[in-house]
């Protein structure tokens, strides 16, 4: 008898004014974890494009937030959307102790290629922030405090979009020999319209990084994730 396959669904936010891109992008990461989990049927679906998450997610499945904190989306909204689901919720994206490892080697690269030392560089990490509460800032400082170790001599600063610091302030007195890494899971409008105004307004002349979500090896993060929580009694919901 052919054993059913497990179930996996990756969830992000979207863009409620454009769900369709966003949830291209989802189901392309999707397909690239599905590389890393044989024997799993790996499903995404965005917040954005309603009724799409109740319609994929099944009991049992596990349900992988590819957010960067557990703020307000991944503990008000989500639960919601997900009352009365028996499934098992993996830890979001941004919180995973592999992600500093991940673009510790993501900044070494780009400052290997550009022929630039460690002890000159200076990374800018570019976050979301929030003002309706601290954790995505704490996600942000925690990434930023376990990353630092990782890249001596290294200086590294934080800059958010929807609060203190502000990117344009903090990028404005970084010089030519610097690297922003957006801390973020997906690409959206705050990545390609207000990540760059703000580093034009402040004159960044450095380089700027995939988001987190899109470094290499970010699949296979995201597969070892889920596995974990489908084994996890914890996780269970």
């Amino acid at each position: 008898m052919t054993q059913d396959p497990q179930t996996a669904v990756i969830t992000a936010h979207g863009q409620p004014s454009a769900p369709a891109p966003a949830e291209a992008d989802l189901a392309a990461t999707a397909r690239a974890v599905a590389a890393h989990l044989p024997g799993w049927d790996v499903r995404s679906a965005t917040l954005a494009d309603t009724g799409r998450l109740e319609a994929v997610v099944e009991d049992g499945a596990v349900v992988y937030p590819f957010f960067m904190s557990r703020g307000y989306f991944t503990s008000k909204v989500l639960p919601g959307r997900l009352q009365g689901r028996a499934i098992r919720m993996a830890t979001p994206f941004g919180l995973d102790r592999g992600l500093p490892d991940l673009a510790a080697n993501a900044v070494q690269q780009a400052a290997s290629q550009r022929g630039w030392p460690l002890e000159s560089l200076n990374l800018l990490l570019a976050a979301h922030g929030s003002a309706r509460g601290p954790r995505a800032a704490e996600a942000a400082e925690d990434f930023a405090a376990r990353l630092t170790p990782l890249l001596p001599g290294c200086t590294l600063s934080l800059g958010y979009v929807e609060q203190d610091p502000r990117l344009a302030s903090a990028a404005a007195p970084l010089p030519a020999q610097s690297i922003c890494l957006p801390f973020f899971a997906q690409a959206g409008d705050h990545v390609k319209e207000d990540l760059p105004e703000a580093l034009d307004t402040a004159g960044f002349g450095g380089t700027v990084l995939p988001v987190a979500g899109a470094l290499p090896g970010a699949p296979a993060l995201i597969a070892a994730a889920i596995r974990h929580a489908s084994l996890d009694p914890s996780a269970s919901q």
